[in-house]
């Protein structure tokens, strides 16, 4: 069997048949001195382009001398490819890379631990249990920067303000109602942000694609 692009078909061709032959034999020829490797791969990529051009629709089927001229002369093919370029009208389209979509967030223990801790914990120690429920709650990702800073506004704020009565009643001679206020204070500023973090604890977070 000879090497080369004919095949051994005995069937009569048809005129289009014949100069697309004709331009891979000279093709062929004309790489002569490649490495076998890149003639075969020049070959196989030059037959491919010819076959999706004409199987395209785009030219006269019975008419490829538009896409031959279009390729270029075989030599100049070869020269390319001897070069180590292949020419850029006959680069097939590198694989896009995939894509990683992050998952939603999904919700951890310690998320509902520092509710808890936000929540109930206020009522049995009205400062420790708010502030590491916070702690907690802002190493998380489920919630943005924005509901974390409300949230320690205001699970903070009315903490203080109560710490500042307590004070103030300490100097003028108030009695232990202003222990009671500042206490009741503490824990509605925190269960008011732990309503307030809810929603972004039920939603499910979504991500723009390629990020």
């Amino acid at each position: 069997m000879t090497s080369g692009p004919y095949s051994d078909d005995t069937a009569p061709l048809a005129h289009s048949d014949v100069l697309v032959l004709d331009y891979l034999a000279a093709l062929w020829a004309a790489g002569d001195d490649l490495d076998p490797d890149l003639r075969d791969e020049l070959m196989t990529t030059v037959a491919d382009y010819i076959a999706m051009r004409r199987a395209a629709g785009g030219e006269p089927a019975d008419d490829p001398s538009l896409i031959l001229r279009r390729l270029g002369a075989p030599e100049a093919l070869a020269a390319a490819a001897r070069r180590g370029r292949m020419p850029a009208h006959l680069r097939r389209p590198a694989p896009l890379p995939a894509v990683s979509v992050p998952a939603p967030a999904a919700s951890s223990g310690g998320e509902y631990a520092g509710l808890a801790l936000l929540a109930a914990g206020s009522v049995v120690m009205p400062v420790v249990a708010p502030l590491a429920g916070m702690l907690l709650i802002s190493g998380s990702p489920r919630w943005s920067a924005a509901q974390k800073t409300a949230a320690w506004v205001l699970a903070t704020g009315p903490a203080l303000l109560g710490f500042a009565l307590v004070v103030m009643a300490a100097m003028f001679g108030g009695g232990p109602e202003a222990l009671i206020i500042a206490y009741l204070m503490t824990i509605g500023g925190a269960f008011v942000a732990v309503l307030s973090l809810l929603p972004g604890l039920t939603a499910r977070r979504t991500y723009p694609r390629g990020h």
